[in-house]
């Protein structure tokens, strides 16, 4: 019995050592925040002014945020930034130039990597943690200039599959046009193949409104994404099966409404809930499944991304 005791203690004391903690982004002041769950204790960490962030990471085991700034989508002067966890040492990593438009931002943990959307840019990259080797997995200009002129071809949200060696991203389309769609291929260019010429791209889901950010639930396999299209399909949170059936009683499921331009969403799959940003300025909580809603904070800017991490006690 004393030994059940002391291993009892043990993971109590293990527990108690890490703090939940969201960051999030504000393009429009330009400043990255970390806040509790429950919106207290609310700080702003970086503040750089107007260069749009737009998606942010925390690699926790190295005590690190990593975000993109969108920059001007004209000037090719996009970047990617790191910090510690409590906004200082910042550097760049993605130096301007690099990449035109990052949107969201992906953390391979296990092999170390960063991956990216670029929306003017027309592709998904990845670089390594400190930004060397930089590389287009996948471009989807068809030739065109860039900064790329047709919205249809712009990638904004992404996530990973690292264990599958898969990608998952979103198309927008124009504005409420119902061109929306996600996709999915390989971590790795096909051999033989090219960024332009890959033959493994997947259409999961079309015909939605504008759909944004994306996380995955690996266990359940399921996708949710944030869309900022006009109701009623729009300003919502959707969830869909990475393998779709569509016709089978499997069409994406609106679980969130009433978004104001909804961006940026983090899953806690240990906790079962899920966190949003809009850009009207609020981050909302809520269970997976849409149930439980809250309003964490409000009138904090334009919000874009948003990340869930918990932190041991020791890197805070």
């Amino acid at each position: 019995m004393a030994i059940k005791t002391s291993e009892s203690k043990i993971s109590k004391t293990v527990a108690k050592a890490t703090t939940a903690r969201l960051f999030f982004l504000s393009a429009s002041s330009g400043e990255v925040f970390s806040a509790n769950p429950d919106g207290s204790d609310l700080k702003v960490i970086v503040s750089e002014g107007r260069r749009l962030p737009d998606g942010i990471v925390a690699d926790v085991e190295a005590g690190h945020l990593y975000w993109t700034n969108m920059g001007n989508p004209r000037a090719n002067d996009g970047s990617i930034e790191r910090a510690n966890l409590d906004g200082s040492n910042i550097t760049h990593i993605v130096p301007p130039g690099a990449t035109f438009t990052p949107k969201q931002l992906q953390l391979d943990e296990k092999n170390r990597k960063l991956y990216w959307c670029d929306r003017e840019g027309m592709r998904i990259m990845r670089a390594n943690l400190d930004g060397s080797k930089i590389e287009t997995l996948l471009d989807t200009s068809e030739g065109d200039a860039r900064p790329g002129k047709d919205i249809k071809k712009w990638c904004v949200g992404i996530a990973l599959d690292v264990e599958a060696g898969k990608l998952y991203w979103t198309q927008k389309g124009s504005d409420n046009a119902g061109e929306g769609r996600i996709f999915r291929a390989g971590l790795e260019i096909p051999k033989g193949q090219s960024a332009a010429s890959r033959k493994d791209i997947e259409l999961l889901y079309g015909g939605l409104p504008e759909p944004i950010d994306l996380e995955l639930d690996l266990a359940n396999r399921t996708i949710y994404w944030t869309d900022r299209g006009d109701p009623p399909r729009g300003n919502t949170v959707n969830r869909a099966p990475m393998q779709p059936a569509l016709g089978n009683g499997n069409e994406p499921a609106i679980i969130f409404d009433h978004l104001m331009e909804g961006i940026g969403i983090a899953l806690d799959l240990k906790g079962g809930r899920m966190f949003l940003t809009d850009l009207g300025g609020s981050v909302y909580s809520a269970n997976l499944d849409g149930s439980n809603k809250k309003t964490v904070l409000a009138a904090e800017g334009n919000l874009t991304g948003i990340v869930y991490a918990e932190i041991p006690e020791r890197t805070r």
